[in-house]
């Protein structure tokens, strides 16, 4: 399989979709609500997430067929081909739905190919926003608009990456006294807050804003985020050398037999 030839196609198809956002952002948005987690999150869609979908599909479809690649994609019914081939492509058309709604820049497009053990080889992230398009090849390195991307790290604070403020947050207790240990054992001063993205440029976030943490701990209830929040980004951090894992340290597993969401494990992105 051509996975460089793979990865033009989905940078094609996430640019498309980046297109209908750009135009979209200035209109007023109507938010339906669909079957989700149990989150506002999860459960919003608007017709431009629906019109990204149909734009990617548009290019990913033919590969599907030439290459025999099954399909998982946010707006579409899990139709099991993630279990029935050796790769599947994993879409968000839109993360970060609210963001976009309230029109803040939290919003990106995400793309993966996935393989039946649940490991990305190819992610591809655009955020329409700063037009900045970020990809990464399993094994080939990850990119920053096409040049080879490097972490830097020259802040003295820990940067705390969250979808919902800590204040706001059901466990801010352990959360803070996660974020605690984090500070002693880099030996910085204190942590700063980016709120309001959504998981994918949270992830992205992490990376920019070195020394940073993104996490979400396991609990029973549906969400926590689902395979296509986090497929594409764990390419990219796995290439970067950075941990993209569950909340524990264990491997992400992004092809799971009997969910799409991920709260059972919860997530930890870090630099």
């Amino acid at each position: 399989m051509d996975v460089q030839h793979l990865t033009k196609i989905a940078i094609k198809a996430a640019l498309a979709a980046g297109e209908i956002i750009q135009k979209a952002i200035q209109e007023d948005v109507i938010v339906v609500h669909k079957e989700g987690g149990n989150t506002i999150a999860s459960q919003v869609v608007t017709k431009v997430d629906l019109a990204c979908e149909q734009t990617i599909l548009k290019h990913l479809k033919p590969t599907c067929k030439r290459f025999d690649i099954g399909l998982l994609s946010e707006e579409s019914k899990d139709d099991g081909s993630r279990f029935k081939k050796d790769f599947f492509w994993c879409i968000d058309p839109l993360d970060g739905t609210l963001a976009f709604v309230n029109k803040y820049p939290g919003f990106s497009v995400a793309i993966a190919l996935v393989d039946k053990n649940g490991i990305a080889q190819i992610g591809v992230v655009y955020d329409p926003s700063t037009k900045n398009l970020y990809t990464a090849i399993k094994n080939k390195g990850a990119f920053k608009n096409g040049q080879p991307w490097k972490v830097t790290s020259n802040n003295q604070y820990l940067t705390y990456v969250t979808d919902k403020k800590l204040l706001e947050t059901p466990n801010k207790t352990k959360i803070q006294a996660l974020l605690d240990d984090k500070i002693s054992s880099l030996k910085l001063s204190n942590f700063k807050e980016i709120a309001g993205s959504g998981a994918v440029l949270n992830a992205i976030l992490v990376v920019e804003n070195a020394p940073a943490l993104f996490l979400k701990l396991p609990k029973k209830e549906k969400g926590g985020g689902s395979l296509w929040d986090f497929a594409a980004t764990s390419c990219i951090f796995n290439e970067l050398g950075l941990r993209a894992s569950t909340f524990n340290g264990s491997e992400l597993n992004l092809n799971p037999k009997k969910t799409s969401f991920m709260n059972t494990e919860g997530i930890y992105f870090s630099t």
